[in-house]
């Protein structure tokens, strides 16, 4: 598939903008400095939706990675195959405006806007690959792949990091969106706690709602550096598993 820029409508342009400003207004302070370079690199603007080829010319230089059209969710093989290759999935489509807050699933705003910018970051980029391929080493495992969605959902999606400047935000879930941006580090709801790849694996996510609980990284260096431990637990999972 490819991206069909010619088809996209005004609406669909306006949405872009109002949704890229919203944030960009919000974000400085909040986000890490990394996904914030990251916008400036992948040269997103309010005015323009993203080109994807454009994007990916940069993208290859950078990290090797580029951004993958597809029509929406995938099989898990084809999922991790793709991301293990450096290929980072994302939907073309863009919400409509009465779906500004809210959306069931997830669409190009959430994808681009949220993911694209930090895959300018080469420890997070080798993190994805290699959690990608502990994936494919277990797809007929329901534990294995339900630890390893954890894992993802705390991390890529819903995490948090501690720089010299205090707690910011790098995951998707979160850059996308401008109520859980302030919630995620203002609110006094929700946990905030180290990372923990046994507890994140032990953790269930939440789609339907704020996050419960949120894990904080030091550096995304930690995170891949994690990747060992990672392995680890789900063969333990696994095995466990086997021999119930």
């Amino acid at each position: 598939m490819k991206q069909q820029y010619a088809q996209y409508q005004e609406e669909d342009f306006a949405v872009w903008k109002i949704l890229y400003e919203r944030q960009m207004k919000n974000l400085p302070g909040k986000a890490t400095q990394d996904f914030l370079n990251g916008i400036e690199t992948v040269q997103f603007v309010a005015d323009k939706i993203p080109v994807f080829d454009e994007v990916n010319q940069i993208l290859q230089k950078r990290t090797g990675w580029q951004v993958y059209v597809v029509p929406g969710l995938l099989p898990n093989k084809d999922f991790f195959e793709l991301m293990r290759d450096g290929n980072f999935c994302a939907t073309t489509w863009l919400r409509k405006m009465e779906e500004l807050d809210y959306l069931e699933e997830p669409d190009m705003f959430h994808d681009v806007f949220g993911h694209v910018p930090l895959l300018t970051n080469q420890a997070l980029c080798d993190f994805l690959r290699q959690l990608s391929d502990i994936a494919l080493r277990h797809l007929d495992s329901e534990v294995a792949i339900e630890a390893v969605a954890r894992l993802y959902w705390y991390t890529v999606e819903f995490g948090l990091i501690q720089e010299a400047e205090g707690l910011r935000i790098y995951g998707a879930g979160i850059l996308s969106s401008s109520g859980e941006t302030d919630y995620s580090l203002l609110s006094d709801k929700p946990q905030r706690l180290p990372y923990d790849v046994k507890r994140i694996i032990d953790t269930p996510y939440i789609k339907d709602r704020y996050q419960e609980t949120y894990f904080v990284i030091d550096s995304f260096e930690q995170l891949y550096a994690s990747i060992g431990e990672i392995a680890q637990r789900i063969e333990q999972l696994v095995e466990a598993t086997l021999s119930a």
